[in-house]
């Protein structure tokens, strides 16, 4: 019961109980709670204690960025729990391992990320920090109110007490693992029959195409995409298939960071979150989010760089939030292809959606795709197709690859076309990716 009044409260405080006149009352309202929060955190956490020296709370801007390795590194004295960085992976490796996500350890829940750029890292979150979590996720993306009926699918590689807390009143909640074979997933989704569908953009790919087969007759009344980037292709695949627009969800081990609005515009969360833009290319609106999440206080995040390319809306959105407006979640830095100058030899920055428009460009019988550059001069292309022909298929790819390099100016790679094969499990899908280092 006391969870429960927990959630309660955070969904009241998120629905009704935070309103701001204009952004700039919302953005004075940030920098009262932020002060608040690195005070508090000064004194709990040895690491940023050290990390921050006698900077005063008012100049938190100038507080060093740091990003996941460095989290990991110091993520004994930075968490305010006292757990150490091998009590929190045996914990999380045991859970994956035996498919038992319940345990807690010392209170918390522990958590693995995925392990996208290359390294896995750990969360903790404390019951506290759930309940904030639960309430606020169910504000903002439950469709009805919180006293509706509703049965929800979760698809994920693995659970979480905190995925699992959203079972609050009349909410149904499965999990749904991606490990176990597709068929057995689409029969328990027959079977179960929800509401509400949240899954990778893959995996909501995969059911579209279930139901397209006749394997699939359940009708979602949200679909809710986590996870992966929603690439165009696949939207408009589901949308077409179901019949509505797919929503998104921005979490990650670093927090939840925007949902989408009635309109499917995907607003950063700025009543828990404040994000500082380092902008890639400010005439694209292209930026990474620098977060200091001023809410969580075991495993602190504050100027927390991500990996992630984010493309801020050039228009406000009709819903009237004063959340910044997102127009799209792109990639991971990571995956910035680069090619070589063709006159000086530098290397020339290909973002990841001149790579999806290229294939888009190319032909509508592209069913699937996969772009991979292997290297500065070699990139390979998986693909499938509805129907054509390959050669015919793959001409066309080969022309509009060749327009864009010409017009950045590149040194044109050599092009590998291979079949497309992907199933959704224990990796993400990345429809865009740089498989060597600079």
């Amino acid at each position: 019961m006391k969870r429960l009044m927990r959630t309660l409260r955070y969904y009241i405080l998120t629905r009704w109980g935070r309103r701001w006149k204009d952004r700039a009352a919302l953005e004075q309202w940030q920098e009262r709670r932020i002060r608040r929060h690195v005070e508090q955190i000064r004194r709990l956490s040895p690491f940023y204690h050290d990390l921050w020296g006698d900077l005063p709370p008012e100049e938190w801007r100038r507080f060093p960025i740091i990003e996941k390795q460095l989290m990991m590194d110091y993520f004994d004295t930075l968490n305010t729990a006292g757990i150490t960085k091998d009590m929190a992976f045996a914990e999380a490796y045991e859970a994956e391992n035996s498919r038992y996500f319940k345990p807690t350890l010392h209170g918390m829940t522990v958590g693995l990320s995925s392990g996208t750029s290359g390294s896995r890292g750990i969360f903790l979150v404390s019951e506290e920090e759930q309940a904030a979590w639960t309430g606020t996720v169910l504000a903002k993306l439950l469709p009805g109110g919180l006293w509706e009926r509703a049965k929800i699918a979760f698809f994920l590689r693995a659970n979480s007490n905190l995925y699992e807390s959203v079972r609050q009143g009349r909410l149904q909640f499965q999990y749904f693992d991606l490990l176990e074979p597709v068929p057995q997933l689409v029969a328990r989704l027959e079977q179960y029959s929800p509401d509400i569908w949240i899954a990778p953009p893959s995996m909501l790919r995969m059911l579209a195409e279930a139901r397209l087969s006749g394997g699939l007759t359940v009708q979602p009344r949200r679909l809710i995409s986590v996870a992966e980037v929603l690439d165009p292709l696949d939207r408009e695949h589901i949308e077409r298939t179901f019949g509505q627009t797919v929503h998104q969800a921005y979490q990650c081990t670093e927090g939840f960071l925007g949902y989408t609005c009635k309109y499917g515009m995907l607003h950063l969360n700025e009543d828990i979150v404040h994000i500082e833009k380092e902008y890639l290319d400010r005439e694209s609106r292209r930026f990474v989010p620098v977060v200091t999440d001023f809410s969580r206080r075991v495993q602190p995040i504050i100027r927390y760089r991500l990996n992630d390319i984010l493309t801020e809306s050039a228009s406000p959105c009709p819903c009237g939030s004063l959340f910044t407006a997102i127009e799209r979640i792109e990639g991971r830095c990571d995956d910035i292809l680069y090619l070589p100058h063709s006159e000086n030899g530098g290397l020339v920055t290909l973002f990841p959606d001149f790579i999806t428009r290229a294939v888009l460009a190319a032909s509508a019988e592209i069913e699937h795709y996969r772009v991979i550059q292997r290297s500065p001069l070699d990139l390979e292309i998986s693909y499938r197709i509805r129907r054509g022909n390959a050669k015919d298929i793959e001409s066309l790819l080969t022309g509009e690859f060749s327009r864009l390099f010409t017009r950045f100016s590149c040194i044109p790679p050599q092009l590998q076309f291979t079949d497309y094969s992907f199933t959704p499990g224990a990796v993400k899908l990345r429809r865009v990716e740089r498989s060597w280092k600079l």
